[in-house]
């Protein structure tokens, strides 16, 4: 864009006066149209609103997409293919190891589940039954002492309605699948996609709009990227240290403890809770130990690896993800506390690039490139 103004002048041109009166002209179909786009701007609001839970499922699968992706683009150097073949080589990788994974996983994860649950139980009573010699019911009386009830259950009727069991299991493999096959159109033609988006935009914009859209599928990878190692790197310590300090089920606590650090700040407290229950019953110095151990390789990961990995593509004050995190969840549930952080990730790229540098006419590129690098 050529102009150089700043201001509300940058992003629209000023009426058209009448030279003869010196007034601006007011013609009936422009203000019909100010109407029109108002009144079309209010429906769009609020059908996006009602339909909020289908955008972020929509997200989450531009997600899988841009991390597709980036797999494909770490292929290119290895593997001299077009980028279809590469993706499709991602994909049959990717289902490999999600089969391997499945029936790998199917003979440990159900029996170590069952034994976390019922460790976990007993730890519940036992606290369950200090707390009452003070006069505290934990639980309260409808919750009874079968942890796994109080873990999964939805006021208590979660498992003994089996309904309600299969609807939701339902809907999260509806929502798995439709995140997964959206991710595979959007990673296979992702130029038409976006190019769908930037037509809506005024033709002197377009450019500037194709520009930033690549810039926020670029800030995805990159944060998929690093979170995924993150994950990895996360379960694999805590598997191998709980292993060694001799808890039993350090797979799954290995793994619940990876997949807690996709949620940050919050997740890896959470995480926390089932290792300490289920060292417990072995005793304080194990339960010390573990703890300690947890809280040493957590720290680590969140303090001086976390960042060294997602500086190339994140800088967020924490206290602003931390209130995304909060008011996503609160009117979004779990699928909005998981999509918090990208969304304030592209949402903080659109800002700054929009309405900082376009609309306040800032010029804060280079020094938001020289964080990023």
């Amino acid at each position: 864009m050529s102009d150089s103004r700043t201001g509300p002048g940058r992003l629209r041109d000023p009426l058209p006066h009448d030279d003869s009166t010196g007034l601006p002209e007011h013609d009936g179909r422009g203000v019909l149209a100010t109407g029109l786009s108002l009144l079309a701007a209010c429906v769009f609001l609020f059908l996006a609103w009602q339909t909020v839970s289908s955008l972020l499922l929509i997200f989450a699968g531009v997600l899988f997409g841009a991390f597709l992706d980036a797999c494909a683009r770490a292929l290119a150097p290895v593997v001299p293919l077009a980028r279809a073949w590469r993706l499709t080589l991602v994909l049959l990788l990717f289902s490999a190891l999600s089969a391997f994974g499945l029936l790998w996983g199917a003979g440990k994860l159900p029996e170590q589940t069952r034994l976390l649950l019922k460790v976990m139980d007993s730890q519940i009573d036992v606290l369950q039954q200090h707390l009452l010699s003070y006069g505290v019911d934990l639980l309260g009386p409808e919750w009874g002492r079968d942890f796994a009830q109080w873990l999964f259950s939805d006021q208590g009727r979660f498992l003994s309605h089996a309904q309600f069991l299969l609807g939701g299991a339902s809907s999260l493999l509806t929502g798995a699948l439709v995140i997964v096959f959206l991710g595979i159109l959007f990673a296979f033609d992702p130029t038409s996609h976006r190019d769908s988006l930037v037509m809506l935009v005024k033709r002197p914009y377009r450019a500037r709009t194709r520009v930033v859209m690549d810039e926020m599928g670029s800030v995805m990878r990159l944060w998929l990227i690093g979170q995924l190692i993150r994950i990895v790197l996360m379960t694999v310590c805590v598997w191998v240290a709980l292993y060694l300090v001799g808890l039993p089920g350090p797979l799954v606590l290995g793994l619940q403890a990876g997949l807690s650090n996709f949620i940050p700040y919050l997740g890896p407290i959470v995480a926390a809770v089932p290792i300490a229950l289920v060292a417990m019953p072995l005793g304080g110095s194990l339960l010390i130990w573990a703890v300690l151990i947890y809280t040493i390789i957590q720290s680590i990961e969140g303090y001086v690896i976390g960042p060294l990995i997602q500086r190339q593509a994140v800088e967020i004050p924490p206290a602003w993800t931390l209130v995304a995190i909060v008011m996503l969840g609160a009117l979004f549930g779990v699928l909005g506390i998981a999509m918090a952080m990208p969304l304030v990730a592209i949402g903080r790229v659109a800002i700054i690039r929009f309405y900082v540098e376009d609309y306040l006419g800032d010029d804060l590129k280079p020094t938001f490139s020289s964080n990023r690098s």
